[in-house]
């Protein structure tokens, strides 16, 4: 408790106080006064030193867990992460990117900004004129006319419980067959990978993905000092042969998997893929976190079945669905379905997270299931993005050079390119920054950042004109690229033996 003693918090200081115990450890942290796998104080000796409620170190001590610094041992207490030290040299490391790469750092970070007249490829989420502004006006208003203030009331931390029923017959259409208990209401599908890391992992828990994966989600596992171990994705789906191999050696805590319309690659599993997974999670006694990321938006009537519908006995997979995507994505809602063995401690961690879901959101949005318009929004949203998919697919036929390799996919709203190996992703999105065209540089999802060979465009955030136009210039810059590639190999001077 020595280095404890000296912390002062302050009631009148317009900052909260849990905020400031926070930055007092971290600078322990930093300043290394505090070495790797020390424990922290109980909650409540701190509280009682430091003259404040149990919450306010408990809340101190979820934001220094968060950042990496401290990691939970069950049972046991908070200690000192063994890769403080590392944090640290990263965070020096981050600001030496930041400071030396302009845009990229941005979007490095899950961040871009994009200016009025930029052809947005970057964004994975629907242009505002998508929204079903009006209708859910109108269910908005109906809510308060009916329910008056107690629209604004918490709701219990699972849900509002007539929208956990509208889902239950929602999912049931895609064959999940699933109990009440076991549907918790998230606010969008990352607070549910979240509260599922903060439920379920303990420091040093191993966890397998998808080789590339959604960064949120490693983000994710990443805070909660997981290992992640990555496995290949192939035409038809994960290596099922190397996964295999990986649970042996690392038997992980779980797999994390989007089987259909993968982010960013857009392949989805074969139905055998799928089977074959769910026999060795059997098998080896593991669970699936299984990301339902744009199921929904299926323009080839193709098999989008999900392994959570192949889960016969609800036992091994955790299933994600967020409607942000194909709703309004500032609205963050979604649900989770998972094995009762999970319910408790997921319904804790989300409490813990934000106690509750918007009352109000959920209410309305329960409104849209019951009444149908649900169904006719996707049809809507089938329609807009089904035209996009199309231009895409013609432009890139069109215009892009035949050295580009890209997947086909099935459907959702995700191409995923491969350039010759000569010719830099990092570069091309500079370029195409500088001619007001964003695009995702493939190393953002692969867990290492190290390929250099692949880019991500989305439909998402544009319109057809925007997306003939946005397919054009990226065309010509890579064209420019390897004919930059071309001039260099023509200019290097040639050395021939003597003979």
């Amino acid at each position: 408790m020595k280095h404890f003693e000296n912390i002062k918090l302050y009631k009148d200081k317009g900052e909260h106080l849990y905020i400031q115990l926070y930055k007092a450890i971290k600078k322990l942290i930093m300043e290394e006064r505090l070495s790797k796998d020390d424990k922290l104080p109980p909650i409540r000796k701190l509280a009682q030193k430091l003259d404040v409620n149990n919450v306010t170190v408990v809340n101190a001590y979820h934001i220094l867990e968060q950042e990496g610094l401290v990691y939970k041992k069950m049972g046991s207490g908070t200690y000192i992460s063994p890769d403080f030290l590392t944090y640290i040299s990263e965070e020096a490391e981050d600001q030496k990117i930041i400071e030396g790469l302009g845009s990229l750092s941005l979007i490095e970070q899950g961040q871009i900004q994009i200016k009025n007249d930029m052809i947005n490829f970057a964004s994975a989420t629907p242009m505002a004129e998508l929204f079903p502004v009006d209708d859910f006006k109108e269910a908005l208003n109906e809510v308060l006319d009916r329910d008056k203030g107690h629209a604004f009331d918490y709701q219990e931390s699972q849900g509002y419980l007539p929208l956990r029923e509208a889902l239950i017959k929602y999912v049931r259409e895609y064959n999940i067959f699933a109990d009440i208990n076991s549907l918790q209401i998230i606010s969008g599908a990352q607070q549910g990978i979240d509260i599922i890391a903060k439920a379920l992992l303990n420091y040093g828990d191993t966890v397998i993905v998808e080789n590339p994966s959604y960064t949120g989600a490693i983000a994710s596992f990443k805070s909660r000092g997981a290992k992640i171990i990555d496995v290949n994705l192939i035409d038809d789906g994960i290596d099922i042969d190397d996964l295999e191999r990986k649970i042996r050696i690392f038997r992980p805590k779980f797999l994390y998997l989007m089987p259909n319309f993968q982010n960013p690659t857009g392949i989805s599993y074969s139905r055998s893929k799928k089977e074959e997974i769910i026999n060795l999670c059997k098998q080896y006694n593991m669970y699936i976190v299984e990301d339902d990321y744009l199921s929904d938006l299926n323009f080839y009537s193709c098999d989008n079945t999900t392994l959570k519908s192949l889960d016969i006995n609800n036992d091994l997979v955790i299933y994600v669905k967020s409607f942000s995507k194909i709703f309004m994505p500032g609205l963050r809602l979604g649900f989770l379905i998972a094995p009762s063995i999970f319910y408790d401690h997921l319904l804790f961690a989300k409490h813990s997270s934000d106690i509750s879901t918007s009352g109000l959101l959920q209410r309305a949005l329960e409104l849209y299931f019951t009444r149908g318009t649900w169904k006719e929004h996707i049809k809507y949203m089938e329609k807009k993005y089904k035209s996009g998919f199309d231009t895409m697919l013609r432009s890139i036929e069109e215009y892009m050079p035949s050295q580009v390799e890209y997947i086909h996919p099935k459907g959702g709203v995700n191409f995923w390119f491969k350039l010759p190996m000569e010719i830099s992703s990092r570069e091309l999105y500079e370029r195409a920054i500088r001619k007001n065209v964003a695009l995702a540089p493939g190393n953002l999802f692969f867990i290492h950042q190290n390929d250099n060979n692949h880019f991500r465009l989305s439909i998402a955030s544009v319109n057809n004109y925007e997306i003939e136009q946005g397919i054009i210039i990226i065309s010509n810059i890579i064209k420019e690229l390897i004919n930059d590639i071309s001039r260099s190999g023509l200019n290097e001077e040639k050395y021939r033996p003597i003979l």
